[in-house]
C-alpha cells in the first residue's frame, strides 16, 4: 500500500496572478497592470515552432496533452517575436469531459478542453485575459463554441516536501466570465517524488500493454523502478514499481470546473447548453473539511 497524504487545498480567489519559468511559479499582482497590447501578438502555432517544447521545460506537470490546436502569446518589442506563453486546446481522457457540461456540442470539433495555459513571469499583469480572449476569437472563427478548463487547488509537493505547484487560484476565469460548474469527480491522485502526477491512463496502459507502455515504464525505471521480467503479470509489476520509487496516494476532492460559451453575440452564448449547475457564485476559499465523529 502506498502512503497516503491529505493535503489543504489553497484558496481559489486571489489578486495574484501565477506565471511560470522552468517548474518554477511566480506571481503577478492584477493591480500593478502594464500590460500593453501593442507589445504582443497572438498566432497559432505551427508544427515546426517549439509550442510542446516551451510546456515541456515551463509547466510544473513536465507533460503534453493530445492537441487540436495552440496559440503563442509573442513578444515583439524588441523587434523579434519570443514566444512568452501558449495555450493548449484538445482532446481530454474522456469524451464525457466535454460532453457532460456542453451535451449539444460536438466534442473535439465545437468543444474542446483547454489542457495547458502557461505564462512566463515577465508577462505583466492581466496579460491572461487578453491572451485568452484572442485565443477565443480564433477558435470562434473555427468552428468551435464552447471550451472546459479545470482549476486544480491541490499543491503538488516533492517527497523531500518542497514545493512543486501552489495549486491553482481563478483569477483568469473570474476576468473572463467564465461559467463556475462545480467540482470534477473525486479521486486519489499518484504522485510520483519529484511531485509530478502518475495519470490514471498512463497505469492503464502499463496494465493492458496498450501502445505507449514502454514510455510509461520507462517513466519509472528512470525513478528505480525495476525492470519487467518477461512473462510478468505487468499489474503486479506496477504496484510493486510504485512502491519502490517512493510514489504516494493523495486524496483529491476534484478540481474545479469552469465552461466558456463562445460566440459573437451575448444571445449567441446565451444559446448553448449547459447542461451541468451553474454556480451564481466563484469559489473562494478551501471547502470545509468534513468533520471527523
Amino acid at each position: 500500500m502506498l502512503p497516503y497524504e491529505d493535503l489543504p487545498e489553497f484558496p481559489t480567489a486571489s489578486p495574484w496572478c501565477q506565471r511560470w519559468r522552468k517548474g518554477q511559479h511566480s506571481w503577478r499582482h492584477v493591480r500593478d497592470g502594464g500590460f500593453d497590447a501593442r507589445l504582443y501578438q497572438v498566432d497559432a502555432i505551427r508544427e515546426d515552432e517549439p509550442g510542446k517544447e516551451f510546456v515541456l521545460a515551463h509547466h510544473y506537470s513536465r507533460s503534453y496533452p493530445a492537441v487540436k490546436v495552440q496559440f503563442g502569446l509573442y513578444n515583439i518589442s524588441g523587434g523579434e517575436r519570443q514566444l512568452s506563453g501558449v495555450a493548449v486546446f484538445g482532446v481530454p481522457v474522456s469524451k464525457a469531459v466535454l460532453t457532460n457540461p456542453l451535451p449539444e456540442l460536438q466534442p473535439y470539433t465545437e468543444s474542446l478542453e483547454c489542457s495547458r495555459f502557461v505564462l512566463l513571469e515577465e508577462c505583466p499583469g492581466n496579460t491572461e485575459s487578453w491572451f485568452l480572449a484572442r485565443c477565443f476569437d480564433a477558435l470562434l472563427a473555427d468552428g468551435v463554441r464552447g471550451v472546459v478548463s479545470f482549476a486544480d487547488p491541490v499543491p503538488r509537493r516533492t517527497a523531500s516536501g518542497v514545493l512543486v505547484m501552489p495549486g491553482h487560484v481563478g483569477t483568469i476565469y473570474a476576468a473572463t466570465n467564465a461559467l463556475y460548474t462545480g467540482r470534477a469527480t473525486a479521486r486519489t491522485v499518484k504522485l510520483l517524488p519529484d511531485g509530478t502526477v502518475f495519470h490514471a491512463r498512463t497505469a492503464q496502459k502499463i496494465r493492458r500493454r496498450e501502445q505507449g507502455h514502454e514510455y510509461a515504464v520507462d517513466q519509472l525505471r528512470v525513478l528505480g523502478a525495476p525492470r519487467p521480467q518477461p512473462g510478468c503479470d505487468p499489474a503486479v509489476w506496477l504496484r510493486e514499481a510504485l512502491t519502490s520509487v517512493g510514489a504516494r496516494n493523495v486524496r483529491h476532492r476534484g478540481a474545479h470546473r469552469y465552461v466558456f460559451r463562445l460566440g459573437r453575440t451575448r444571445r449567441e452564448r446565451e444559446e448553448i447548453k449547459v447542461e451541468m449547475p451553474v454556480l451564481r457564485s466563484y469559489p473562494k476559499q478551501p471547502d470545509p473539511e468534513p468533520m471527523v465523529r
